[in-house]
């Protein structure tokens, strides 16, 4: 369940390219999230699909304050986004109340079959979602009861696990993880490992 993704990305790879579209990696964001983990998130995305390869949505596109007091105005609403490559989740001390908004649940629950990275608390979307059920999930400790109850097959605290399509991790730089899993599946491996050693070099 944990390290190299499947051979799905390959799959995954080959359409978007058949298509011949630029694909893009959507980023929900709400009151409260992370800027770090959202920030790693969009840096990889970035480095492997250059500029326009992430959007961030929100049931609003009314500015949000981040964990750290940051203004962020989200890119596109729920309903305008076109189909997503993959979805990517960072955490955050509002990551609780966001999971609720129903309208976050249904996108993510109409998306569940794309590959999907989740930081931090930013497993509690997917939970709220319904979309981990007989997964393998990672995360921080602290959630580790709260998973359990979301019909998940093992939980592994504080570990970073991949499982199919879904890669969850702890909190913070494991973002990172997250970012790398989902970006491998849509622009490939390489892309997204040579991402990796950009943003943890400097360059």
């Amino acid at each position: 369940m944990t390290g190299t993704p499947d051979r799905t990305g390959d799959a995954l790879t080959g359409q978007v390219a058949e298509l011949g579209t630029q694909p893009v990696v959507a980023v929900p964001v709400y009151a409260g999230v992370s800027e770090l983990e959202l920030g790693i998130m969009v840096a990889v995305c970035r480095l492997c699909g250059g500029e326009g390869a992430t959007r961030t949505v929100n049931r609003s596109r009314a500015s949000i304050l981040t964990a750290g007091g940051l203004v962020s105005t989200p890119h596109v609403l729920y309903a305008a986004l076109p189909r997503p490559a993959g979805l990517l989740l960072p955490g955050g001390r509002g990551a609780a109340r966001a999971a609720r908004d129903p309208l976050l649940r249904a996108f993510l629950a109409s998306h569940a079959a794309l590959p999907v990275g989740a930081s931090g608390s930013g497993v509690l979307l997917c939970a709220e979602a319904d979309t981990l059920t007989g997964k393998v999930v990672g995360g921080p400790a602290e959630l580790a009861d709260t998973l359990w109850g979301h019909g998940v097959s093992d939980v592994r605290p504080n570990q970073s696990v991949t499982d199919g399509t879904l890669c969850t991790t702890p909190a913070g730089f494991a973002a990172l993880r997250a970012a790398v899993h989902v970006a491998g599946l849509v622009w490939g491996d390489e892309a997204a490992q040579d991402a990796a050693r950009r943003l943890n070099s400097g360059s």
